[in-house]
């Protein structure tokens, strides 16, 4: 009986070179996609490949030789980090030493051809039907790095300003972050950089595949997220369906069927017991711990439904003399852990079984060699009833016969004869058996189509629902960084209701508390700046926006240099009304040469509401008029200065020829 499940709950796709070399020039593959039911066949490159697989996502991308698809074990390692986190390469051959795959294919009734195409298509049935090793280079721990998502160098603010906002939102979204995979139930540890203002980066050592996750790899304003998984010191193979070893199986029917499965050593593995399940499900069940050798019950004669299963596995029954009694299960299974008295009938028919076969199993035992599979020894000898000497005698006829694909002439040789003999002995012992076993067949036959039919429907609903939990995480994506845009614009709307508020607070002021100033309500916004530096500019900017041809009004109007004279030319305000100390000459100097207008506050009559101010009109004009007057006669005075200059410097120089 085939041991294998179907690994299909989506599509399987198989490749093989068609023409070209993947060292050298771009090569073309066959390409075979398998569903189960369907065949669809292509030629592709090797860069419509890889966009095939990130499109379709297919369970398996299975072949003959990994290194078709990749140069060398660098490239390898490169091509599987690019695979769909839900695409396993497959190569079905084997691991470390593969097989032919014509030897592998026939091995398991597939179809198999030279050609290209045929090898493809090969590949993906083998695969779909759990055959090969699975390639990996990656292990199932993942690391999440949230760190800075830009420089901390020079910014449109000062610097540790800068700097301590980027550290602030890597520690948010660091938070974030880690209670995402707490509500994931994900296991993980943390290392954190703390940096000025919050972290420089954080990182999580996450027990899961990056599919798993509940975050994703990319920058976001400040923050960077990246994802790497855990890279294995070479190239590993996972086998896709684990070795099933050889066991004892009991079985209690009834209203509630239950199953134990003991090893050959006499190791419970495990117990099962089930009210709505059917034989197919226990044996399903079965099936992924074990291939059975003994089936056996509690009670004498073997009850039918036991009978089914023994037939399923073609294993030898066991049936004690007479039924057991309760006392005696109890004891034999005094030291394993059962739910229910159904299961502790199943394990007790199992291990009485195994105990009445104790000693043919140690006998058999002794005489396999140490390189043979005890196990199938074991199963052929006990539910077979073949010698041992004769099950080993096959066993190492079949291993020649694997390791020789060429036909070859028999010699004829008395052993030879004399094994030939042998072997139609047993064949004519099988053919009795299998009479027995036809009608067996007939019915199950019947069962296994309508279920295959079952298996059809529930295989193309699982693949429509595969698709749409692909659409829905892919929605949450977009969604999550949709919410994120709002957040971000509900910030940005705080902040220009805040300015707005201010605004409307200085607009809708009492004309009454100016009615010194202008009692036509003819006035003017005033900037007020408390000190003539850079960082009081940038603060005042931030709180009310400058802007040219602002009136701005510095209260301390000293101790300013070149760079902050430049900065306040840069808004090129209306006028500057100084207060509180004089400018500096070179401030002064800078701000005359850019034309900016400066005043002495106590020219203008400004008045103030906490933070605001306003100022007359005509105040102001006239405070412009008067600069332009001074700085009209400034120019006059520097322009009649360079004139005397130049006269004394052509003096000097005139005086010096003359000499």
């Amino acid at each position: 009986m085939n041991d294998r499940t179907s690994a299909l709950d989506s599509l399987v796709f198989g490749v093989d070179i068609q023409s070209g070399d993947v060292r050298g020039d771009a090569p073309s593959y066959a390409l075979v996609a398998f569903d189960g039911e369907r065949v669809d066949r292509d030629v592709v490159s090797h860069r419509k490949l890889r966009r095939l697989l990130d499109r379709e996502e297919p369970a398996m991308l299975a072949t003959d030789n990994m290194y078709e698809l990749a140069a060398d074990k660098d490239a390898l390692v490169h091509f599987l980090r690019s695979l769909p986190a839900a695409t396993k390469l497959v190569q079905v051959t084997g691991a470390e030493r593969p097989e032919p795959l014509s030897r592998v294919a026939s091995r398991h009734g597939v179809p198999y051809g030279k050609k290209p195409m045929k090898e493809a298509e090969a590949a993906a049935r083998l695969a779909a039907a759990n055959v090969g090793y699975e390639v990996s280079a990656f292990g199932d721990t993942t690391t999440v790095k949230v760190s800075r998502g830009r420089s901390t160098g020079k910014g449109g603010w000062s610097q540790d300003r800068y700097t301590r906002r980027i550290h602030g939102s890597v520690k948010r979204r660091s938070r974030e972050v880690k209670e995402r995979l707490k509500q994931a139930g994900l296991e993980f540890e943390t290392d954190v950089t703390e940096k000025y203002g919050g972290y420089a980066n954080a990182v999580f050592t996450v027990e899961a595949p990056p599919a798993d996750l509940p975050v994703s790899e990319g920058r976001s304003g400040d923050t960077r997220i990246e994802i790497e998984r855990e890279r294995y010191d070479g190239i590993e193979f996972e086998p896709l369906v684990k070795r099933r070893d050889h066991v004892v199986v009991g079985i209690d029917p009834g209203t509630t069927t239950a199953a134990a499965v003991v090893s050959l050593d006499g190791q419970v593995l495990d117990v099962y017991s089930t009210r709505t399940a059917d034989t197919a499900d226990v044996i399903e069940w079965l099936i992924e711990r074990g291939r059975p050798v003994i089936v056996a019950a509690d009670v004498t004669p073997m009850p039918e439904t036991v009978e089914k299963f023994r037939r399923s596995f073609d294993a030898a029954g066991w049936t004690p003399n007479s039924d057991l009694p309760v006392d005696e299960k109890l004891h034999r299974t005094r030291e394993a852990a059962y739910e229910n008295d159904h299961q502790r009938d199943a394990l007790a028919a199992a291990l009485f079984a195994l105990d009445d076969h104790e000693d043919q199993i140690a006998r058999i035992s002794q005489k396999v060699p140490p390189d043979v599979e005890r196990g199938e020894v074991i199963a052929r000898v006990v539910a077979g009833e073949e010698s041992v000497e004769a099950v080993l005698r096959d066993l190492a006829d079949d291993e020649e016969r694997d390791e020789d694909e060429s036909e070859h002439e028999e010699r004829e040789l008395t052993e030879e004869e004399e094994e030939i003999r042998r072997l139609r002995e047993r064949v004519e012992r099988l053919e009795s058996h299998v009479d027995d076993l036809n009608e067996t067949i007939d019915e199950r036959e019947e069962t296994i189509e309508e279920y295959e039919e079952k298996l059809s429907d529930a295989k193309r609903e699982e693949r429509r629902q595969a698709r749409e939990r692909r659409e829905v995480k892919r929605l949450e994506r977009e969604n999550d960084r949709l919410e994120r845009r709002v957040e971000s614009l509900e910030d940005e709307n705080e902040e220009l209701d805040e300015k707005l508020e201010r605004l409307k607070r200085l607009w809708k002021l009492d004309h009454s508390n100016f009615a010194d100033v202008d009692t036509d309500g003819d006035l003017v916004s005033v900037k007020v700046i408390e000190q003539f530096t850079r960082d009081a500019i940038e603060t005042a900017d931030e709180e009310y926006g400058l802007a040219a041809g602002d009136v701005v009004y510095l209260r301390d109007a000293s101790g300013a240099g070149r760079s902050t004279a430049e900065r306040l030319a840069e808004i090129d305000p209306r006028v500057v009304l100084r207060s509180g100390g004089n400018l500096s000459e070179v401030a002064d100097r800078i701000l005359f040469e850019h034309d900016i207008p400066v005043s002495p506050a106590d020219d203008v009559a400004i008045q103030e509401v906490d933070e605001l101010a306003v100022a007359s009109e005509a105040d102001v004009e006239a405070a412009i008029e008067d600069w332009e007057r001074r700085a009209e006669e400034r120019q006059k005075e520097r322009k009649a200065s360079m004139v005397d200059q130049i006269i004394s410097e052509h003096r000097a120089e005139s005086r010096g020829e003359g000499r």
